[in-house]
């Protein structure tokens, strides 16, 4: 990546304090950046095999030209003692980029269904009029009772009306999507000035996620911290929202109620580029709509490990991250989450039966990836104010 067609980043304030960190790999055109080599992609990168339990594929929602793989699977399955959402509120993730085919919504799936088998309770929010994370999840937007675009337009349609659990995971749930909420601009036009257009998923998902007029208080035990007769689902230890690719009226709601932004993103130029502009736009919420706001990090999707042009732009997203080490930017904190998300058609194929890649190919490295990943995100230090 030559220096004259490096894309523009927003550069982090500068921070004196900050020590040097060991040189990475070194371009002849570019200056050498600090780089973390536990970032570098590692292709070679598997999971511990676990005990194998029965596979059921349910029903597909079309009728492809593929068939499910029926493998026993290898990654660990739930377990529901390690629900820690004892007394932190939930986190909340928006799934960004303004870029489409990225694997934005193949990344919140995935990650999503990784985090409920690890035991954690998820709330999954659609805000995409493509409705492919409902798709992809089993839920048929054509047959849903009510909607994401209810839920935005009608002021009487509260989010437990809407809510539902994915399949018969307990710990899995979903604000679905249709095609509908491609209008919800228009519906909300007139609250647009007043500012209140900008944060009506906020008010309202406050009840489902935060247990307010639920009959739940901040520091009661775990057992407490579920729903009173009126409604039906536990607050979530994760909410992760994926949105549209755009950044419009619904992107600007689910930046107002989130706390953290993880970018899925291909190792190619333009998206390198166009990561530039999302920062920006994460920028200026942070400094009007949502002072809390953060990038948690990067996610590398579709990932060819073995190409020139994928080294040169992880160093360059790494050294940009690096230089905001110690500052006041949104992503000081952010990084690249290792390993990367490896192409793989099952990834690909999942969607239409309506599974996770848990479900479909357990053995895969597409399943073996995101559940690295969603033990990454769990782990990770949560920026809670």
């Amino acid at each position: 990546m030559t220096a004259t067609n490096t894309p523009h980043i927003p550069p982090a304030p500068a921070n004196t304090d900050t020590p040097d960190a060991a040189q990475g790999p070194s371009n002849p055109s570019t200056p050498s950046h600090a780089i973390d080599p536990a970032m570098a992609p590692n292709d070679a990168q598997t999971s511990t095999p676990h005990e194998p339990q029965a596979d059921v594929t349910p029903a597909p929602i079309v009728t492809p030209r593929i068939q499910p793989i029926n493998t026993p699977s290898t990654i660990q399955p739930p377990n529901t003692d390690n629900n820690q959402n004892d007394n932190h509120p939930p986190r909340i993730i928006a799934m960004m980029n303004q870029k489409g085919g990225v694997g934005k919504t193949t990344t919140c799936t995935n990650l999503g269904a990784g985090l409920a088998r690890m035991g954690k309770r998820v709330l999954m929010i659609d805000l995409d009029p493509q409705a492919h994370l409902s798709l992809s999840l089993g839920v048929d937007p054509d047959h849903v009772e009510k909607s994401m675009y209810d839920l935005l337009a009608d002021p009487s349609t509260t989010a437990d009306n809407v809510v539902q659990q994915v399949g018969d995971d307990e710990l899995l749930s979903i604000l679905p999507a249709e095609v509908n909420l491609a209008g919800i601009e228009a519906e909300l036009a007139d609250k647009v000035v007043t500012g209140a257009a900008q944060a009506v998923l906020k008010q309202k998902v406050a009840m489902l996620i935060s247990g307010i007029g639920q009959g739940n208080t901040q520091g009661s035990d775990p057992e407490s911290r579920i729903p009173n007769p009126d409604t039906r689902y536990p607050i979530p230890d994760f909410v992760l929202i994926d949105c549209p690719p755009s950044l419009g009226l619904l992107t600007v709601n689910a930046l107002t109620l989130a706390s953290e932004v993880i970018v899925p993103m291909q190792a190619h130029f333009l998206a390198l580029q166009g990561l530039g502009k999302l920062f920006e736009t994460i920028a200026m919420m942070k400094q009007g709509i949502n002072p809390n706001l953060t990038v948690a990090g990067v996610v590398l999707c579709m990932h060819e490990g073995n190409t020139l042009l994928a080294n040169e732009v992880i160093n360059d997203v790494n050294s940009f991250l690096t230089d905001a080490r110690g500052s006041d930017a949104p992503w000081a904190d952010a990084v690249v989450y290792n390993p990367p998300i490896r192409r793989n058609i099952k990834l690909a194929e999942s969607p239409s039966f309506g599974q996770s890649i848990f479900d479909y190919a357990p053995d895969c490295h597409g399943a073996k990836d995101y559940a690295k990943l969603a033990e990454s995100v769990a782990a990770q230090h949560a920026k809670l104010s």
